[in-house]
Parts: C-alpha cells; structure tokens; sequence
C-alpha cells in the first residue's frame, strides 16, 4: 500500500491534477486486475455480497420506501434497460432509476453489510447502480465483478482515511466516489473520466447527517441509492467528455477546506500500488441482524446476559459501557429523546441502543420485522425497561474501535446490570458473532441461509436454486444471465401495493 497525503492548496498552487486525491482514486479504479487475475478470496465475498443484497431486498418489497423507489422507477423504461427488484423480469427501466429503486431495497431494511474505521459505510450499496448499468451497457458478470472489488477497494480506503461523521456530515459522501471508480473499472474506461466523474459525485453527493438523526426517516433509506442515481448521471456525463468542479478534495473552496477541516487540513489515504491485488471487500463485513452495525455485538451480548439476569421486571438498571461513536450516534450520547420514544419510526429504533438492549433482554432473540413491531415496541413492560437503560463512554472501548489491527477491532462494550436486590451482573463482547473474528464468522453458508430465510414466502424454492446458482457463478455469466441475480418473486402482490400508493409527477 502507498500512503497520499491529501491536503487543501490554494487555486494559485495549480495543483497537478496528477496529485490530487480524486486521480488516485480512479487509477486505482482503473487499474483493479481483470476478474480472470483477481484475488480469489475477494472475488468470493463479492459472490457473497450479491446473495446478501438479494437477501435483504427480496424481504423489503411490500416496505412503502421500496415500493415508492420501485413505482418511480417503472416511469422510466428504457432499452435496453436494467432490471428492478419486484418488477416482472420483461419489465426494464433506465440504469440511474433501477439503482435507485434497488438500492433502496437493498438498504430499506438495515441489514446488510458495513465497514467502520474513520467514518462509516455500507460497501454494499455500491452494488445496485454497478449492476444497473452492466445490464444497460451490455457487460458481463466478470465486468460486474471487477468494478464490485474497485468500488470497495475505494470505499474502505475513504473510510479509513477521512472522517466526515465528526463535521456531521453523511457517509454517502464517499460512497458516491467509490461507485463512480466501480463504474469506470466496469466499463473500463480510461483514468481522466473517471477522475471527473468522481469529482461530479462527490460534488453532488455531499449532504448533512440530518438524515440520520433525531426523528429519522424513511430517507436513511433512499439516501444510498440517491448516491449511486448521481454516480451513474456523474460517469455518464464524464463519458461525453464534460469536466467538474477540480480539485475536488484539496481546493480552497472545496470539500476539506469547508465540509472537513479547514484550510490548514490535511489526511492521509493508503491506496494499493500499481499491480497489488484489491483485497479491502475481506476487511468489510455483513449483519445477523436487522439494526445499525454496533448494535450487532450487543444483540448477542444481550442474549448472553439475559440466562444471567433472569426476568428483566427485575432489572433496576443497565448501563452499556462503549464507544464513542456507539454512546454518541445510537446511544444515550446523541441527545435524542426519540432513542427513547416507543413510537418512534422503525428508522430511528433502529438506531437506538436503549431500545435494542431492552428487546434483546426481553426476547433472547432478533427479528427484522417482529422486533420492530408497533405491538412490540410498545409493550408496557419494554417502555419501563427502556427507561433503565443508558450508554456511557468507555476510553478503553474508544481505543478498541479504532484499534490499527482489523482483526483486534471491537465494535461492542461492556453491559452492566444491577438488579432491584443490588447484586450486579455484567458481561462483555467485542465483535458480533457473525464477525469475521466473532464466535460464528459468516460464510458461503451462512449467506445462504439468510438468503433462503428472507425470501421464504416470497421467493418460490426453485427460484431461489436458480438465483444462488446465478451468482455462484458470477463470473461466467454473460449479459443476459446477470438477470438472474434478481430472484422470481409474485409480482402481482408488489404490483397491487404499488397500485394502493399515491400517485406523483411520474
């Protein structure tokens, strides 16, 4: 790896563009080895990516953001065209809009994969627009292939590298960069238009982390897809030979002079040297559960704790010692008293160590959809659970997090429980089971089964044969074989939802 030291410079500097960030991101775009050559570890997790994807899609169809992506999408047929997660396979709409609606789907329901360091990711959501746009162009599922291990390979360099969460702004911002390096490597096109198309989608894709925030709302959904919608728009209009904002990272009026840290910033990027394999897709990692990516730990530690604990009537308190970003993003820290709000919007209890804590004590387990049930959540003895529990920040955990050894990472803490009778129980976890250095690590298997739990109702048995077939051999598909990679669902019950929405401009 080669580190760049990325800084702001003065317009009269006339930094060579050569020297700016975002041409490093696109070389190494550009020169991420063709499926054929690439590391065979990492080409395996992007198999495995695209089964999660469909996983959590399939299981988000009749959810209102989904289907309001979905009827938007169906406005804009094009040919050829891109296929749209619960639409009739003979059904093809423009590659900007089938991203949108897919990665809407994709993203609806919180649960599939992450990647934390600096900031925050979900690589994942580089997938949709990348598979649009190789069913529109024409691309094979080796092309597909390469840009999913490029866009990643960008994603968690930025990820690990520069911060935005701490100048509030949204994660979406590098994500619309490592799409855009995803769709040069796809469609192989030559440096200097993928230099500019990430500078447009860095430009366009920049927004607060509102979004994620107080009362959150159904746009934590739509947020990803809007980034990789504008990758799309980005590289289309590089590839009509049309520049960008330049530079776009290091300019005096730019990103890091007034998004990050002023005009005297200065970060550091590691970036893989000329003819060294894309591996960073192995560093990522995917959820058991339906919940923000910290909450994942305190799940299983919560279904740990509670053969210790016994009836929750008989928890007094529980203080969950974390992470600063744990404490302050879903915890007690953030200051949101809908983390607390049993009525909240399933958004936002997503979101919210309290209330997690407080189901996951009383149930022993973790459902996408059950766990957020209104009924559920508002059960008058997890209201007064919820009231007991609290986060606080632990420096020990702080250092965990952002430990340099991936593998020694911990994303959990250490719950304290004292019950009405003053005894006091605690128990601690650093990594969920399913992660790569949890008790359980996911594999081929495991994605397997998450995918055939979620699409049961929904996906007949055979369909779901052919979809894990498909994309176990992704990299021999041709064009039409990448329509595969959308399970046969009943599109006459998605058809009778969408028809029971609102109309719009569309």
């Amino acid at each position: 790896m080669i580190e760049h030291e990325v800084r702001v410079h003065p317009s009269a500097a006339r930094l060579p563009r050569e020297q700016q960030l975002a041409w490093k991101l696109a070389e190494t775009a550009t020169g991420t080895e063709p499926a054929s050559a690439l590391d065979p570890q990492a080409a395996a997790m992007a198999v495995n990516r695209i089964v999660d994807n469909a996983s959590v899609a399939v299981a988000s169809l009749l959810r209102r953001p989904v289907a309001v992506a979905r009827s938007q999408a169906s406005s804009h047929r094009a040919t050829p065209g891109a296929s749209v997660f619960g639409l009739p396979p003979e059904v093809r709409v423009s590659p900007e809009w089938a991203a949108w609606a897919n990665g809407t789907a994709v993203r609806e329901l919180d649960f599939h994969d992450t990647f934390l360091a600096a900031d925050y990711s979900h690589p994942g959501d580089n997938i949709p627009p990348l598979l649009a746009v190789a069913q529109h162009t024409g691309r094979s599922g080796a092309d597909l292939l390469r840009g999913i291990v490029a866009a990643y390979e960008v994603h968690v360099a930025l990820v690990r590298g520069i911060c935005l969460h701490e100048h509030r702004i949204d994660h979406v911002a590098h994500l619309g960069a490592a799409t855009a390096c995803g769709l040069g490597a796809m469609l192989q096109l030559d440096t200097p238009t993928v230099y500019q198309a990430v500078q447009q989608a860095v430009h366009t894709t920049t927004a607060t982390r509102q979004s994620r925030k107080g009362e959150i709302s159904s746009w934590k959904a739509y947020a990803p897809a809007f980034a990789g919608k504008a990758a799309i728009e980005a590289v289309d209009r590089a590839m009509r030979g049309e520049d960008s904002p330049s530079p776009i990272y290091e300019g005096e009026d730019g990103f890091l002079a007034w998004m990050l840290n002023g005009p005297h910033a200065s970060y550091t990027l590691s970036l893989p040297a000329a003819g060294e394999s894309r591996r960073a897709i192995l560093d990522t990692y995917t959820k058991e559960y339906s919940a923000e990516y910290q909450a994942q730990a305190i799940i299983d530690l919560a279904r740990r704790m509670r053969e210790k604990t016994g009836p929750t009537a008989g928890i007094r308190k529980a203080v969950l010692h974390t992470s600063h970003h744990t404490h302050h993003v879903i915890g007690s820290g953030s200051g949101d008293p809908q983390k607390y709000d049993p009525t909240a919007s399933r958004e936002t209890l997503d979101h919210s160590v309290p209330y997690i804590l407080a189901v996951a004590l009383e149930d022993g387990t973790w459902h996408h959809e059950r766990s957020y049930a209104p009924e559920r959540a508002q059960r008058p003895a997890t209201v007064e659970l919820l009231k007991r529990i609290s986060t606080v920040e632990d420096p020990e955990w702080t250092r965990r997090y952002h430990h340099p050894d991936p593998e020694r990472r911990a994303f959990g803490g250490r719950l304290v429980v004292t019950l009405d009778d003053g005894s006091v129980i605690e128990d601690e976890l650093g990594v969920a089971d399913a992660h790569p250095s949890g008790a359980r690590p996911f594999d081929r298997a495991a994605y397997t089964g998450k995918f055939r739990t979620l699409a049961e109702g929904i996906v007949p048995a055979g369909a779901q044969d052919r979809f894990l077939d498909a994309a176990g051999r992704l990299a021999e598909l041709d064009t039409d074989g990448l329509a595969a990679l959308f399970p046969v669902v009943d599109t006459a019950r998605t058809a009778a939802y969408d028809g029971s929405l609102p109309g719009g401009l569309f």
